[in-house]
């Protein structure tokens, strides 16, 4: 029988058993509307209320701060739009290997007039401080930069920009989608006036994320209707979701710390591995200061998309990118403001590991690797990559 591997964590992760126990009385017994006045709604109501609490706790800010939403990349355009519509016109920055999330909302609204600057990013993925400093003008509105980076997990100097956010009172929206449950996080010393964050990333379940917002942050709802989140977004809220997001978190602040420090090995043992066994490979991000789960490995002369199929066989899940983009022909947009160079970014794979992965399945995997490339290297004609 096949072993099968999951190392594409950074895409997805599957629901804790814990989360789904939590959960599943709201899919029946716990059915009401959490806006009704009767004991039903209020129900509903009150594991809302325990949700909200425990991310506040997470976060340590006040539970009201937290805005619930259906997903991260709703977070990020809610965040982005209703800072900047709040504004009516002015400049924004941002960095060059964002989320589409936030890439596609920033050229969205510079179709409504606005201005943006897309900084760039060192060989490692990292933005300079100073660049974003460089990009302030006398009408900047809002510095967008996210936690970490998806695709390559390096972890952005965010404590530095936000000192000079707060210099210059210009509110900083991160995403950290990949990081939140992942690496500390104190928002008050990060000088974060909105930060993103999803639920299927940290063992929770898929359509439910959240927004928190400092309190006195100027903003306006991008989404209209009732008085749901405190008229900060309308809609009924997803019950079940919030309940299973708010165990997620209350789990993860009770693993982070010792899940951080195994997958950094285990990320660490990968890496080394797999340079001691396949020849022409080099790791894309920044070599320590990146996300203890997540590994780019490049290999020079191979299509990725090879890669990922080849291992799929073996029972290995990888991807070759960022989930959102699987399936482009083009290379990274990530990796191509990084600099990497044609021949190596068309053959990046990303391995992103999680609470299931063991030392066996890193051996397993850096096993399947060498005859794999080796093959692959041996079919592809040199120069055609």
């Amino acid at each position: 029988m096949t072993r099968r591997v999951y190392l594409d964590h950074n895409a997805s992760t599957p629901v804790h058993p814990e989360v789904l126990a939590e959960m599943l009385p709201y899919f029946s017994e716990v059915f009401g509307n959490p806006s009704s006045v009767h004991a039903f709604g209020r129900a509903a109501r009150d594991g809302m209320d325990t949700a909200r609490e425990r991310i506040g706790r997470f976060l340590s800010v006040s539970p009201e701060a937290i805005v619930f939403t259906s997903g991260g990349t709703e977070s990020d355009n809610f965040a982005v739009k209703g800072i900047a519509l709040a504004r009516d016109r002015g400049h924004l920055i941002t960095s060059r290997i964002e989320h589409h999330a936030v890439l596609r909302t920033c050229q969205a609204l510079e179709g409504q007039g606005f201005e943006a600057t897309y900084v760039p990013v060192d060989e490692y993925g990292m933005v300079d401080p100073e660049d974003v400093r460089r990009a302030l003008r006398p009408h900047t509105i809002l510095i967008t930069i996210m936690h970490a980076n998806s695709e390559v997990g390096t972890i952005q100097p965010i404590e530095a920009i936000g000192r000079i956010a707060r210099e210059r009172g210009i509110p900083l929206h991160v995403d950290a989608v990949q990081t939140f449950g992942k690496i500390e996080i104190d928002v008050e010393r990060l000088g974060i006036a909105a930060l993103s964050f999803s639920g299927h990333k940290i063992y929770g379940p898929k359509g439910v994320a959240g927004l928190y917002l400092r309190k006195g942050t100027k903003m306006v709802a991008v989404q209209h209707g009732g008085e749901h989140e405190r008229r900060r977004r309308a809609g009924t809220e997803n019950v079940p979701g919030i309940v299973g997001l708010g165990k997620a978190v209350e789990i993860r602040a009770r693993d982070m710390r010792a899940e951080t420090e195994r997958l950094t090995a285990l990320r660490d043992r990968l890496v080394e591995g797999v340079r001691a066994r396949v020849p022409e490979v080099r790791l894309n991000g920044h070599p320590t200061q990146r996300l203890p789960g997540t590994n780019n490995l490049a290999f020079r002369h191979v299509e990725s998309e090879s890669i990922v199929l080849g291992l799929d066989l073996k029972g290995i899940g990888v991807s070759a990118g960022s989930a959102c983009t699987a399936g482009h022909v083009e290379p990274s947009h990530v990796l191509v403001a990084m600099g990497v160079p044609l021949d190596w970014a068309m053959g990046a794979v990303r391995f992103s590991l999680g609470r299931s992965t063991t030392a066996e399945d890193i051996d397993y995997v850096i096993g399947c690797i060498e005859p794999l490339l080796a093959k692959l290297r041996q079919a592809m004609p040199v120069g055609a990559v």
